[in-house]
């Protein structure tokens, strides 16, 4: 009793689950205020609500004594685990954001080679469907950005949509909006720089695979800090990396591996960052993220000017 005494701040910064005590949470339901899981949130017409609430077992908002005077508890939004308000639909960004690539991919097969070779990512090289140099160290800088929205197959696409819509969904609902989208360009702006500084200069990339191998890394932080099995991701993100360093399949490991590590930093921030200054933690943090993405292109773009 007296360790829980004594750090009472600290554990109550995040409560538990009360169906799973052994999982925290930044969650709760919308009508009884108790703090769920993710396995618990059954999803509302605002926010989620625990499985009780949904059959009709759960305690009401107190009114007061007065019977009808005292506004309801749910005047407090709820927040997910990183901080973040809960949304009526906690996959709209992930739906934006597939439906962004799928449009870029459509304008690929519409206009043809000379639109993907205005925007992949590349260092330095003479294309033949463009005039003259092109590339990142030319001053088009807006590659690194462009690249992740475009890719190079049907299957390339369809894969990464999957994953996408697996992996993103649900980690927008845990961190929020705000802090969903900032993780997963930050992620996909650090792929695109290690690949710029590693790869060939004439070298082309393109694909969200480093903005997706980033919401990996942030996804397995955020299960270690609930304390879920990592197995099942552990083994999944094994085989992407195999894969990836598999020669004959062309793949940019720089920017799976520049995209994870972004995704873990960013990451931990998001979720481990103190209930005090929370948005200055986590923002500042990928912030300096973007520093060190803004240093690896300038310094490629040096030696190769």
């Amino acid at each position: 009793m007296d360790h829980v005494a004594s750090s009472a701040p600290d554990a109550r910064s995040v409560p538990v689950c009360y169906r799973h005590p052994d999982r925290e949470t930044g969650v709760r339901c919308t009508r009884c205020e108790r703090p769920i899981c993710p396995e618990c949130m059954v999803s509302a017409s605002v926010g989620f609500q625990c499985p009780e609430c949904v059959h009709g077992g759960g305690p009401a908002p107190s009114g007061g004594a007065g019977g009808g005077t005292a506004r309801p508890m749910a005047a407090a939004r709820p927040r997910t685990i990183a901080g973040g308000t809960m949304a009526a639909d906690p996959r709209l960004l992930t739906k934006i954001l597939i439906g962004i690539n799928l449009a870029a991919f459509l304008v690929q097969l519409a206009v043809g080679e000379s639109f993907t070779q205005r925007f992949e990512l590349v260092g330095r090289a003479y294309t033949p469907l463009l005039p003259g140099i092109q590339g990142i160290a030319e001053g088009q800088y807006f590659r690194l950005l462009t690249a992740m929205f475009l890719h190079g197959g049907y299957v390339h696409i369809l894969f990464n949509m999957l994953s996408l819509w697996w992996i993103g969904g649900p980690l927008e609902a845990a961190l929020g909006r705000a802090r969903y989208l900032t993780l997963y360009f930050v992620s996909g702006l650090a792929g695109s720089a290690l690949t710029y500084l590693i790869a060939a200069p004439n070298q082309p990339s393109l694909g969200a695979s480093g903005a997706l191998f980033g919401l990996f890394g942030a996804t397995g932080v955020l299960m270690r800090r609930l304390n879920y099995d990592l197995r099942p991701l552990v083994a999944l993100l094994v085989v992407n990396l195999i894969i990836t360093f598999t020669p004959g399949f062309g793949i940019a490991w720089e920017a799976h591996v520049g995209g994870l590590v972004a995704g873990v930093v960013a990451g931990y921030a998001m979720v481990h960052a103190p209930r005090r200054n929370r948005a200055l933690v986590q923002y500042g943090t990928c912030a300096l993220v973007l520093v060190v993405v803004a240093v690896l292109t300038l310094v490629r773009t040096g030696q190769l000017t």
